[in-house]
């Protein structure tokens, strides 16, 4: 088995972002590739699993589909009709069920199909290679059978998951059950690695080290996920370079694998932007926003759908700013539009002067239909927008937000979070158990034993609340500094002394209010370019003698990583900028094709146990700012409420030592 020789490199003439990359394999090499011979002409089934039909639905449109010759998608565990004068193209997982399922397809004196192009997202088995060559009346049938080792969820240009939404629960909760986490480990490296045969890229692979004291030290099961994770994604690495065509044979990027307990507050505090305040405020399916509309002919409001994606410019131009930017900037293309409309200025002008409020432009531009597409998405964005704002001020969420961050950057303290608790007793719960969670991540100690508890019932929480406390901060092991409780809430902890999770970054540029937050990831994104990341903390497998500390790497005993306290900057994305019209946002579709132009090395990232919007977000501007394309792979994408969900899904945790 081996990969088509099409050539996906990086460094071809016309530079391809990530998820560009990963649709035309699908597209080309292996839709487009299955016309050949006296099929050319005719139309095709596209048979998938559960699987690969999300693989498939991330990166293409069903018109890209159709556009390749495919006029019919199965399930391949459905009950199919018989088209024996069709091809069909199986894109499947390399499992023992589906090849079953195959070869019941093609096999006996009436096939389902004429023939068979068969294309597996990973790695096959040699042993069901050899199931599928025995079956003489099968073989002939067969036109392809090749391996496209792409079995990951192009989530954005520079994003993908790999589906293990449970890698929470099966590698950070119950250490009794090894082999649920040894196998959530082992399909997690083989998606990770089909994300470099797809880009025919070569990686440094670089992780964070277990946090042992010292050689002696007994080692938990969680302390070595990154370890034992780039091991696997290693091993699949130095397969493909021996059989993947065109594979490179020497490093032509960086991957560094790292874990949610890198940075625990960046899951539930609140994010400023467009983007991260729709997935958190609004009940959103997805990428999927579902809105009224007015009824046909004057009747009821009927609901309609929209994907918030990439193919929408002004999502696309909009989703990385502060939310507060984001709402002026729509009022203005809102304005401009109808200014530029000579129907809209008449209709307006009957009005006498003054600001145009957004209910009257809406209102307005209703009788405007040959100017519905455009008038259309921008409505929709300022409803958008003004159910956030909305929702900001009824919640009263500035007043949490700028807590939230006075505490990260240690302009707060316990006590003002005390007396934020006991004087907005109206606070929503989720509101306040996300204050607390970052509390706990910034002063773990502080949340043992009674201590914890008196806190917990000042918020008015449940004990469902106080488990996801609990796990977050045992997600990075016990606090250093375990203090006893004296039993009694009367406050008595060092209230005074303030503690920083982050170093403040600002004085470089302007920014909006609540957007000083930054995730870890930044920082060490920033230090990787620079080739500044300590390599004891942050090792790499392709060195001839990896250690760490002094320490073989096989030993798998290695000390703790740096916790910097990090330089804080003040982002640069919540910048305002203009846009030369009402409606099109030509240059931010501009900078997504020129951009990519003259780039260095790709970065790669991959997070275990949940990435967030805002370390996204972070790979965007990191992009631009550094010239090298910037790709954030994770087991899931979460917003706050999933993030929080699992936690409370997982056992207490504890140190317990393997």
């Amino acid at each position: 088995m081996s990969m088509s020789d099409s050539d996906s490199s990086s460094y071809a003439s016309d530079y391809k972002n990530f998820k560009q990359i990963s649709r035309e394999r699908l597209l080309h090499e292996m839709l487009r590739s299955a016309k050949t011979g006296d099929s050319k002409s005719t139309w095709k089934v596209l048979i998938m699993d559960k699987l690969t039909v999300k693989i498939m639905s991330h990166s293409c449109k069903m018109a890209d589909i159709t556009d390749e010759g495919v006029s019919l998608v199965e399930d391949i565990y459905k009950r199919r009709q018989p088209l024996p004068t069709m091809d069909a193209i199986y894109f499947i997982q390399p499992t023992r069920e589906n090849i079953i399922m195959f070869l019941s397809d093609m096999s006996g004196r009436t096939p389902l199909y004429r023939k068979a192009f068969v294309f597996f997202s990973s790695s096959i088995s040699r042993e069901l290679v050899m199931e599928i060559k025995k079956d003489a009346l099968v073989l002939p049938r067969i036109g392809a059978l090749r391996e496209m080792n792409l079995e990951y969820f192009a989530i954005d240009s520079q994003g993908f998951v790999t589906n293990n939404e449970r890698a929470l629960e099966e590698l950070f909760g119950d250490e009794e059950n090894h082999h649920k986490a040894v196998a959530c480990l082992n399909v997690m490296a083989m998606r990770i690695a089909t994300v470099f045969a797809s880009l025919r890229e070569f990686p440094t692979v670089r992780f964070r080290a277990a946090k042992t004291i010292d050689a002696t030290t007994m080692t938990t099961f969680r302390d070595l996920i990154p370890t034992k994770l780039a091991a696997g994604v290693w091993d699949c690495i130095t397969k493909y370079k021996k059989t993947i065509p065109n594979f490179p044979q020497t490093e032509t990027c960086e991957l560094l694998i790292i874990d949610r307990t890198i940075d625990q507050i960046a899951p539930v505090i609140h994010e400023w932007t467009y983007d991260a305040m729709c997935h958190d405020l609004l009940n959103m399916d997805g990428n999927k926003y579902v809105h009224e509309v007015p009824g046909k002919d004057g009747g009821l409001p009927e609901k309609k759908e929209v994907l918030l994606e990439d193919h929408d410019p002004i999502w696309l131009e909009l989703r990385h700013a502060h939310i507060a930017d984001a709402s002026e900037r729509l009022h203005e293309k809102m304005t401009n539009f109808i200014s530029k409309n000579k129907a809209a200025q008449i209709q307006h002008g009957s009005r006498g002067s003054g600001e145009m409020s957004t209910r009257d432009i809406q209102k307005m531009v209703q009788a405007l239909p040959q100017y519905s597409e455009q008038i259309d998405k921008l409505s929709l964005h300022v409803e958008i927008a003004g159910k956030i704002n909305r929702i900001i001020r009824e919640s009263r969420l500035r007043d949490i937000g700028q807590l939230e961050q006075n505490l990260v950057f240690g302009d707060a303290g316990m006590k003002d979070v005390i007396k934020f608790l006991t004087t907005n007793e109206d606070a929503s719960r989720e509101n306040k158990l996300r204050l607390l969670m970052i509390l706990a991540a910034i002063y773990p100690e502080k949340f043992e034993g009674e201590t914890g508890l008196n806190l917990v019932k000042v918020a008015r929480l449940t004990n469902e609340d106080m488990i996801a406390i609990n796990n977050l901060r045992m997600l990075v092991g016990q606090p250093e500094a375990k203090k006893t409780s004296t039993g009694a809430f009367a406050l008595k902890f060092d209230i005074k002394k303030k503690r920083a999770a982050r170093k403040d970054r600002s004085g470089e540029e302007e920014t909006w209010q609540l957007s000083r937050f930054y995730p870890i990831l930044e920082e060490l994104i920033e230090k990787i370019n620079k080739n500044e990341l300590s390599k004891e903390d942050y090792p790499c497998l392709n060195d001839p003698n990896p250690t760490v500390h002094g320490v073989p790497y096989a030993q798998l005993h290695q000390n703790p990583p740096a916790h910097s306290m990090r330089s804080r900057r003040t982002p640069t994305w919540a910048r305002p900028r203009g846009s030369d019209d009402g409606y099109s946002s030509d240059s931010v579709l501009k900078h997504s094709s020129s951009d990519f132009k003259k780039m260095g090395q790709r970065i790669f990232i991959f997070i275990v146990g949940g990435a967030t919007r805002s370390e996204l977000r972070a790979c965007h501007k990191l992009t631009s700012k550094l010239r090298r394309e910037v790709i954030l792979g994770s087991t899931s994408l979460d917003d706050p409420a999933t993030f929080i969900t699992k936690l409370k899904l997982l056992t207490a945790l504890d140190d317990l030592q393997i």
